[in-house]
């Protein structure tokens, strides 16, 4: 089976960017955005995906951190989009409803090449650390229009604010997974279109 890699970068005024992407991978991650919370998310997603992911930002944390999250999402979704190719074999949908102790997230996953997203959380805190909470949005946002997936993400029962967000990149990771897991009976495009 032929690799699924990729290697994407973003150079702005706003931000510098460097992420590789195996989707076949074991859950390492070198991460380093400047946000540390940020970076505990990632690492999060990478570890519950399986996904190798290297990401390097340099970005106008001075300003505040729109810009970094924001930015890291739309390469991390095209990084995401060259990885999958064609999309020949792949489930295409995956799902996830994910604990984390008194929280529970839904997470459901289209890689249909039409972007959009359903977020349907509310945060109760600013900030998480160093990153604002309204931001998790945007990335989330970012990811599936850069991606071009159908991308919908719920919290069910809500709670605290960290393990709300922790549940979100968990529960995306491994809907992520699952959406882009080979299925043998999968013959080409999961599509009556035949494309995606």
């Amino acid at each position: 089976m032929e690799k699924r890699e990729s290697s994407t970068t973003r150079k702005t005024k706003e931000t510098d960017i460097q992420v590789t992407l195996n989707l076949d991978g074991s859950g390492i991650s070198h991460i380093e955005t400047g946000i540390g919370f940020f970076d505990h998310m990632l690492e999060g997603f990478s570890k519950h995906g399986f996904f190798d992911l290297h990401m390097e930002c340099d970005g106008d944390l001075q300003v505040d951190s729109h810009h970094t999250i924001e930015d890291c999402g739309i390469v991390l979704g095209d990084a995401i989009k060259k990885a999958l190719g064609d999309k020949s074999g792949i489930k295409r949908f995956g799902s996830c409803i994910l604990p984390m102790d008194e929280t529970l997230v839904l997470c459901a996953v289209d890689l249909s090449g039409r972007p959009y997203l359903v977020f349907d959380g509310e945060f109760t805190t600013e900030r998480l650390g160093t990153l604002d909470t309204e931001m998790i949005r945007e990335f989330f946002y970012a990811v599936s229009y850069s991606a071009g997936m159908n991308l919908h993400i719920k919290v069910l029962s809500p709670g605290n604010n960290h393990h709300m967000a922790e549940a979100m990149f968990k529960a995306f990771a491994r809907a992520l997974d699952e959406a882009v897991s080979h299925d043998p009976r999968v013959k080409g495009i999961l599509s009556t279109k035949g494309s995606l």
